[in-house]
Parts: C-alpha cells; structure tokens; sequence
C-alpha cells in the first residue's frame, strides 16, 4: 500500500455509544453518542451508524463527481443516501449491512448506471467495506 495522502484522527470517550463522545482531532467534529431508540437506548444523539452512513454517502458522492469529470459527463444533480443497518448475528455480536441509493438528474439509466458503478468502485468505503458487508446498490435517475 502507498503512503497515506491524509489521516483522519478520532477518540472515543466516556461510554462510547452510550452517551460517550467523539472528537476528532482538529475539533471540527465533536459529537455526543447515544444508542438509537430502536436499540433501547435513548435516541438522543446521533450513533456510529449515522456517522458511518454520512461518511459513505459524502465519499461515494464525491467519487461520482469525480468519475463523471473524468468522463467528461455532466448531470445536473446528484444525491447518494446511505442506509447502514445493524443485525444480530447468531453468536450473539452486531453486524453491519448497507443499502447505497444514488440519485442522478439529467442523464440517462445505462449512464447513471456506469458512472455509479465505477464511483462505487474507486470510493475507499466501499473498497474497505467490499466483501465484509452486504451491500445493495441502487441508481435511480430523476
């Protein structure tokens, strides 16, 4: 693997996603942790899963804009939503499964398709993420 281009830095602490916090370094991000309602927690403030979730989106979108100016492909407006869902595994842990929806205006389904396709393919989530966790893939074009 080549050297990083950049390192994210973040710290956990007090009790995690139990009302804990996380912080990055720089302090642009500095977030109090809840567990979701629908884990029996609280619901209060956001979770790992919407943070994750955020991260994918922003970096899978970021791809498709740039694999659409690599191609000299322009659409006229994009959205990518990430759904991160948590499972129960039969040993009794967590596993992660998500669904990637893609929005793209202004050109074509077998484009769309292509541009999503390749974005998934060079974005580092879905790289660190491929083969670990069930992934969906859907493109829909306004």
């Amino acid at each position: 693997m080549s050297d990083p281009v950049y390192t994210a830095i973040a710290t956990s602490t007090g009790d995690g996603r139990a009302g804990g916090r996380a912080a990055t370094n720089d302090g642009l991000l500095d977030v109090t942790l809840a567990v979701p309602r629908e884990m029996g927690g609280p619901g209060t403030a956001t979770n790992p899963e919407q943070l994750f979730a955020a991260g994918w989106a922003s970096c899978l979108h970021s791809a498709l804009k740039a694999v659409a100016a690599g191609r000299k492909v322009a659409f006229t407006d994009s959205a990518v939503i990430a759904e991160i869902s948590v499972h129960r595994t039969e040993q009794g842990g967590f596993a992660l499964s998500t669904a990637l929806h893609v929005e793209v205006a202004g050109i074509d389904q077998r484009t769309a398709d292509e541009l999503v396709h390749a974005a998934h393919a060079v974005c580092p989530y879905s790289n660190a993420t491929r083969g670990n966790i069930p992934v969906t893939l859907e493109t829909t074009v306004a």
